[in-house]
């Protein structure tokens, strides 16, 4: 729902006026839109393209070399009129002529068709492209009839490259047409958007449902499905757009531009996740992605979707595909080849396993077993972890814990199956958590873990008193690098009292059992207590009344593990 406006019937026009202003580097503001800040060569052919407001950064968002040359703005989910497109016309025009190129909308084709017959009469010549990319609007028998959603991009760019390349009106329109033609779109919403000044959506979804086929305007989809994974909703919308390949392609071996859109709620994180699938689900089907585009780049206003626009490449499409563009919302630069076979064997490098002996070959499966112990606990507990931070913190130390445990686990794993030493394996595992579970509690429990692989080595089977060396050494490790100290509520309160403990035992002469034993309860008794502590550092500190009466999660983490850790090693 938008929030920040001053009068809703003037939300556009302002809008449109913040635009020019933000960007005047780029555009320079026309009554009815903007055009290029810096004045295209004479007769260069002019490409206008133009739509309602609320779809930013389409379309005065790609109005920049390399893009289009003038962008005409109506209002809000409403046609520009014909007098706007003229006037953003007559003012991008330089000699060449103009090319009209918008989405397949009754208003706009009724405005953009007047304004094309009045800049006749004007006497400059006219082409009109319009772009019909979305497939669940109308059958493939009707694709006239189709509606323009996010391949408008890949429409305009095709178009406005031609244009730079100085290709004339008529192959202009040549290539904006051939790029529709070989355009096809599909998405999904999850809930409608809501204009300026209104108190309900212009649709809604029931929860748990997703409407499948929606238009851009706020038009409810087709029909409705559950909600799906991230996964399906790629499986969906690949199987969809490859159910309809244009006549004379064959897909496998066939190269496409991928637009993966988002409708101005759902967020460029998630589209990423879904776009992985997108990706690798058009590998499978022998089809090279070039150059894809994932964000925000044909909106409506704040509606919860996305789409998925595939653009079936030729030769000459694919120039203007990859030709560099300059514009507030879209740049695209010379791409640079990834040299692959050089990461390859960076990776190679970097994965080599170090020798060993079988004793510490033997250890590092004892160590494996004691990830495996870790990894059950935090899975057991990582909503009361994550109940625990929430108290002070942001609650994610359940979830980062888990994301870190089953990181370590699988490196462990492998890094064993190939004849690794107890040093390397924990090395492995370590960076692997670290890696994985981020943020602060992965840094620390990468740390720790290294400084217990360093101490345990690839060499001998380590004695109890090597173990508390390990033990004491990932202690000072964590306290270095956290520089947290007894008493600032930090897994520091447990885990020095542990490594204290499991060196005191040793040194009387307790096996490693029992004296992990003694070591664990001391963990158990420091982590309550820091339930009457102030935090002094970490996440917590700036609530730190809020935080009394609940011990602190790392600390609690800690505690929990080295328990689950004296299983194995009394087993």
């Amino acid at each position: 729902m938008a929030r920040l406006f001053n009068d809703p019937g003037s939300f556009a026009e302002e809008m449109l006026e913040g635009f020019a202003a933000a960007q005047a580097h780029r555009v320079r503001r026309v009554p009815g839109g903007v055009v290029r800040r810096n004045r295209s060569r004479s007769g260069e052919v002019a490409v206008v393209i133009g739509g309602g407001s609320g779809h930013y950064p389409a379309f005065s968002g790609l109005v920049g070399d390399g893009l289009a040359h003038g962008a005409a703005m109506g209002n809000l989910f409403a046609s520009p009129s014909a007098q706007q497109v003229r006037s953003v016309a007559t003012s991008a025009h330089h000699g060449g002529g103009v090319l009209l190129c918008y989405g397949n909308y009754a208003g706009d084709v009724l405005h953009f068709g007047l304004a094309e017959q009045r800049l006749r009469g004007d006497g400059i010549d006219c082409r009109t492209v319009v772009v019909t990319d979305d497939v669940s609007s109308a059958p493939p028998e009707e694709r006239d009839k189709r509606r323009g959603v996010a391949g408008d991009l890949v429409v305009f760019k095709a178009a406005s490259a031609a244009a730079e390349e100085g290709y004339d009106l008529d192959e202009v329109a040549r290539v904006a047409a051939r790029a529709n033609e070989r355009t096809r779109s599909f998405g999904v919403a999850f809930g409608g958007c809501t204009l300026p000044g209104s108190a309900e959506p212009l649709f809604t979804v029931p929860e748990g449902k997703m409407a499948v086929g929606l238009g851009i305007h706020g038009e409810p989809g087709i029909d409705e499905q559950d909600v799906p994974t991230a996964d399906e909703l790629a499986e969906l919308f690949v199987r969809t757009l490859l159910a309809e390949v244009p006549d004379g392609v064959e897909i496998a071996g066939s190269r496409v531009a991928v637009v993966l859109n988002g409708l101005g709620s759902v967020k460029y994180e998630e589209l990423f996740v879904v776009y992985r699938r997108v990706a690798g689900l058009l590998a499978e089907a022998g089809v090279a992605v070039v150059e894809p585009e994932v964000g925000e780049l044909v909106t409506s206003f704040d509606m919860a979707g996305a789409s998925l626009t595939l653009c079936w490449l030729d030769e000459e499409l694919e120039r203007f595909w990859r030709a560099p563009a300059d514009s507030a919302a879209y740049r695209k630069t010379p791409s640079v080849a990834a040299d692959d076979a050089e990461a390859a064997e960076d990776c190679v490098a970097l994965d080599v396993i170090p020798p060993a002996t079988d004793e510490s070959r033997e250890s590092a499966r004892c160590a494996l077993a004691a990830l495996d112990a870790l990894k059950s606990t935090v899975d057991d507990n990582v909503a009361e972890l994550g109940r625990i931070d929430a108290v002070a913190g942001d609650g994610d130390h359940g979830i980062g814990m888990q994301r870190g445990a089953d990181a370590a686990v699988a490196a462990a794993r492998d890094a064993v199956e190939r004849g690794a030493g107890a040093g390397s394996t924990l090395n492995r595992a370590a960076d692997a958590w670290a890696d994985r579970a981020g943020g602060t509690s992965g840094a620390l429990w990468g740390v720790a873990l290294r400084a217990i692989g360093a101490e345990l080595g690839d060499e001998t089977a380590p004695g109890p008193r090597t173990i508390g060396a390990a033990v004491r050494a990932a202690s000072d490790a964590v306290v270095r690098l956290g520089k947290a100290e007894l008493g600032d509520k930090t897994m520091v309160d447990a885990l020095v009292p542990f490594a204290d403990e499991l060196e005191a035992a040793l040194g009387t002469g307790a096996d490693l059992t029992t004296a992990w034993d003694t070591a664990a309860t001391a963990a158990a008794k420091a982590a309550e207590a820091t339930a009457s502590l102030r935090p002094l550092r970490g996440r917590a500190r700036p609530l730190a009344e809020k935080s009394l009466g609940t011990p602190d999660a790392g600390a609690v983490s800690l505690s929990l593990i080295t328990r689950s850790v004296h299983a194995v090693l009394a087993r």
